[in-house]
């Protein structure tokens, strides 16, 4: 019963630090195991030991993660989640913020540890010293783990959430522009450097440079409005917000996210076509 309560949290910890949803459940499943073997009297804090236990698979889970990627054909984007978070509304839009391509992106500068760090004090609001417990090392240097965190990261830690009304106008605009090859609704709400990020992983044909500015909105209305003519686009909530699921034949063989500025703009298409990151793109609850 504890763990089951947990496991939202665990999975959200672990999905954030290692952007995989398949790598997040190998933690999570590795952690329940070691739960079940745990001599839980002396267990002071089952929610402390959790995701400390947690947290370290997590941590190194990633390292050799980024060994691997050295080695990864084209671009990389982290495993999309298909996901809904469980909280109060505010605290939840927070914590589906942290979810965004942009926002795990963003935390590829971090070395696994100052990751973990700065999204257990940052993102899950817990103390310096219960961090640096789950880290095993003491509260000073935790401390400086956070603030060099932050340092590396700098303004790009800000996550910016345009209305519900603006994404669902961008969602139609994408959509009426892949299907009809018509790029005005489009355009009005693309940033003028606006990027699209595609990773194939080299299992499908797909992009290999990032494009920019107007480059993005011609691909999007002379090619994909061809290659992707006999898919469905749906709107399902990607990565904590809307996004959109590329399908054949009822298989998802795409996913898309999108990253905006403080006006509202889109600043990045993310698209993930590599079929081994989405053959776990199913619904499930993460805090």
């Amino acid at each position: 019963m504890v763990f089951a309560t947990m496991r939202p949290r665990l999975l959200g910890i672990a999905y954030r630090i290692l952007g995989s949803r398949a790598e997040a459940e190998d933690a999570v499943q590795d952690t329940y195991l070691r739960w079940r073997a745990a001599d839980k009297a002396n267990v002071a804090s089952p929610r402390a030991w959790l995701t400390t236990v947690c947290t370290r698979i997590s941590v190194d889970l990633l390292r050799a993660s980024y060994r691997r990627r050295v080695d990864y054909v084209g671009n990389w984007l982290p495993e999309p989640l298909h996901a809904v978070t469980e909280n109060e509304a505010e605290r939840q839009m927070d914590l589906a913020s942290s979810l965004s391509t942009a926002f795990l992106l963003m935390l590829e500068r971090l070395s696994p540890r100052e990751r973990a760090a700065f999204l257990l004090y940052e993102i899950f609001e817990m103390s310096y010293a219960d961090v640096a417990a789950s880290l095993d090392m003491n509260e000073t240097n935790c401390r400086k783990l956070v603030s060099r965190a932050k340092s590396r990261i700098g303004d790009d830690h800000r996550r910016y959430n345009p209305t519900v009304e603006r994404q669902e106008e961008l969602l139609a605009a994408f959509q009426t522009a892949v299907r009809t090859g018509h790029p005005t609704p489009l355009a009005h709400l693309l940033a003028r450097d606006v990027r699209l990020t595609a990773d194939g992983g080299g299992k499908v044909v797909t992009l290999n440079e990032i494009l920019i500015g107007q480059d993005v909105l011609s691909f999007v209305t002379d090619n994909l409005s061809q290659w992707w003519s006999s898919y469905e686009l749906a709107v399902e909530d990607i990565n904590g917000s809307p996004g959109l699921i590329l399908l054949d034949a009822g298989k998802p063989v795409g996913a898309l996210t999108f990253a905006y500025n403080a006006d509202g703009e889109v600043t990045d298409i993310f698209v993930v076509r590599n079929p081994e990151k989405l053959s776990n793109l199913s619904l499930t609850k993460v805090h």
